[in-house]
């Protein structure tokens, strides 16, 4: 089952754009001005949709959907953002839980009839939804169960992150479809014949993104002693300007590496500067008086980096049967936009979306947490996949060894 770049970028605009015309639709309600910061499509094992969420307890609305597309929707807002949105339209309202309750139901309401019918007029087909659920859970179980399907572990997700522009409001909409009648209707749009990706490689190499993170997190523990474990690992499909906003301006400490072959793109291993930090001792033979940045820190997470690339890509090798190598790791310490802003640009010259691979590691004792995202060139990665030997998908280990022989 094949589906075309093309079919993928127009179904992640007109997520956009119904994000867009929902956001509109609250700010005039609340008089509150608003903009839709990212929309991507994830492919992501089941398990861990909403994983994101975790530790925020959130208000919303939830929706059915059917008709030529299938599935649930969900409006979130966290639960600070409920009372801000809330008294923009009622004042005095977020004291008193029945009208609090009452004001997401109608905001919500308002909100996701449009969304849903900007995709049904687009596909120029019928596409009904349920009145509007409220619910009031924390982390991902404000999400419903991501759809079954007997032969995909993995499922697309449309996700909208919402920003207020000077209040203290941010709200997310996902959208859950059920397999089959995404895939169908994205095959209804494809041109088999140009630049399609088959689904099922996607999902392969998925799988095999999450082996190789596995490893790297192994290697991890191996210099390090630290346990480390894997955490989240998906793809998603962006226009090339919104990559860098999905890294956010939080402050990391890291490496970069261009590597080559097919396919050929970058790869980044950032850590917070906290994380930095922790992992770096854990390496050093004697204990460092300073808790700030030093030289032999960055000497150190270097050095982890390098260990960390090698096995990831290495183990891409391995099952794709060819010659994947990359450069020297860079040490990069700044915002992550910053980080990937010039990456993206370089990518972006052969292309306007990109597929973002996003892997993350933690260790449940310590204070760390790692995270490596892909950025490989479009066409390239096309390549990989048609050419993917599916039963070769768990042979990724690339050991410490290894590298070094």
């Amino acid at each position: 089952m094949n589906v075309d770049i093309q079919s993928l970028g127009t179904f992640n605009q007109l997520a956009h754009e119904g994000a867009q015309q929902a956001t509109a639709s609250m700010a005039q309600m609340t008089g509150i001005d608003a903009s839709v910061d990212v929309t991507k499509i994830t492919l992501v094992p089941r398990a861990d949709v909403g994983e994101e969420l975790k530790g925020t307890d959130f208000v919303g609305v939830q929706f059915d959907f059917d008709g030529v597309m299938e599935g649930e929707t969900v409006l979130a807002f966290d639960a600070d953002s409920a009372d801000t949105m809330v008294e923009a339209l009622v004042p005095g309202g977020a004291s008193d839980d029945a009208m609090a309750q009452s004001g997401v139901e109608e905001i919500g309401n308002i909100m996701m009839s449009g969304f849903i019918d900007g995709w049904a007029d687009y596909l120029g087909a019928t596409i009904d939804h349920s009145p509007p659920v409220y619910i009031e859970k924390s982390g991902a179980d404000v999400l419903p169960e991501a759809p079954e399907h007997d032969a995909h572990d993995q499922v697309f997700v449309f996700k909208s992150e919402i920003e207020w522009v000077s209040e203290s409001v941010n709200f997310y909409i996902y959208m859950l479809p059920e397999y089959e009648s995404l895939t169908e209707t994205m095959m209804s749009n494809a041109d088999t014949d140009g630049d399609a990706i088959p689904i099922d490689k996607l999902e392969t190499f998925n799988e095999m993104t999450e082996s190789g993170t596995e490893q790297a997190a192994s290697n991890v523990e191996m210099m390090t002693g630290i346990e480390t474990e894997a955490e989240v690992t998906q793809i998603s499909f962006a226009p090339i300007t919104d990559v860098p906003k999905q890294i956010g301006t939080d402050t990391y400490v890291g490496t970069v590496v261009e590597f080559t072959g097919v396919p050929s793109g970058y790869l980044l291993v950032l850590f917070d500067e906290a994380s930095a930090v922790t992992v770096a001792e854990a390496m050093m033979p004697v204990e460092m008086d300073s808790d700030e940045l030093t030289d032999q820190h960055k000497a150190a997470i270097e050095e982890l980096g390098n260990i960390m690339t090698s096995g990831f890509v290495d183990g891409w090798a391995n099952v794709l049967q060819t010659s994947v190598d990359h450069t020297p790791p860079r040490l990069v310490h700044d915002m992550g936009q910053a980080i990937v802003d010039p990456l993206a640009a370089q990518v972006g010259q052969h292309q306007e979306h990109a597929f973002i691979i996003d892997s993350e590691m933690h260790t449940p004792d310590v204070d760390f947490a790692a995270e490596i995202h892909a950025l490989p060139n479009e066409k390239e990665l096309r390549e990989a996949l048609e050419d993917l030997d599916v039963e070769r998908a768990d042979e990724t280990d690339a050991s410490v060894e290894q590298i070094f022989e």
